[in-house]
């Protein structure tokens, strides 16, 4: 047996760290008794808060689904920080966090689950009712999480869906994104402006680019050119006129 996790006390803190570095049970703990109570024994010494540390390309779909339950069971509050990559399974423990960060750098990808089955007909027609109820059960840990709909978070899935840490925020994975600093909101000034600063904002006006008149400008320069120079080959003016992509 392989263990995939890793208690560590944080000096500064005083507090307990899980962390999950790689894959989530390389082999399945489908009928195992030993990985999953000795992962019960180790979680149930810890008292407090729990910080979860979670960078894992996914695994074993019934080991992550335990162990959200574990985590979910926990006494003190688990916060979940994302630092690296969140992939398959391994997104479903993050849904476990009550409050789940990730690293502005790191990635969620959530997909639809998958197997290897072997057999008659019958046997091909079961595995597909198992994918299909397991899915719905991954559903739930998403749904409860980000509250999307069911069928907008089963598409996402179907599709193998990629979530920087922005839009996995922006989606509800997630409840907020490492180190991120507050703005500060710059008060508005109720005073009218007085006539110096109208000449600036004309002036700035004045000066705003037009993507159009510059466009217009440079092809009146293009063809004057063209006209004052004979036997122009048609190519040299192809080519200026790439410059101009963005």
């Amino acid at each position: 047996m392989k263990k995939f996790w890793n208690f560590i006390k944080n000096e500064d803190t005083s507090e307990t760290e899980l962390l999950f570095n790689g894959p989530i049970s390389e082999d399945t703990w489908w009928g195992d008794e030993v990985t999953p109570a000795l992962f019960r024994d180790e979680l149930a010494k810890v008292s407090g808060n729990l910080t979860v540390w979670l960078n894992s390309p996914g695994g074993d779909v019934f080991a992550a689904s335990q162990i959200y339950s574990m985590l979910k069971n926990h006494k003190g509050k688990v916060t979940v920080k994302i630092d690296g990559i969140a992939a398959s399974a391994a997104s479903v423990v993050a849904m476990a966090g009550d409050e789940t960060l990730i690293a502005p750098t790191a990635l969620m990808m959530i997909h639809d689950p998958s197997t290897c089955a072997m057999g008659n007909k019958a046997d091909m027609e079961k595995a597909i009712i198992l994918l299909d109820e397991v899915k719905e059960s991954i559903i739930n840990a998403y749904e409860t999480k980000s509250h999307l709909s069911r069928n907008k978070i089963a598409k996402l899935m179907s599709d193998e869906t990629w979530l920087n840490a922005k839009k996995a925020h922006e989606m509800g994975f997630v409840d907020g994104i490492l180190f991120a600093e507050k703005k500060k909101s710059v008060p508005e000034k109720e005073d009218e402006p007085d006539e110096k600063e109208s000449e600036k904002e004309n002036s700035l006006t004045a000066m705003t680019y037009s993507k159009s008149k510059n466009l217009s400008a440079f092809l009146s320069k293009v063809s004057a050119s063209a006209e004052s120079v004979t036997g122009t080959p048609i190519d040299q003016l192809e080519k200026r006129l790439a410059l101009l992509k963005y």
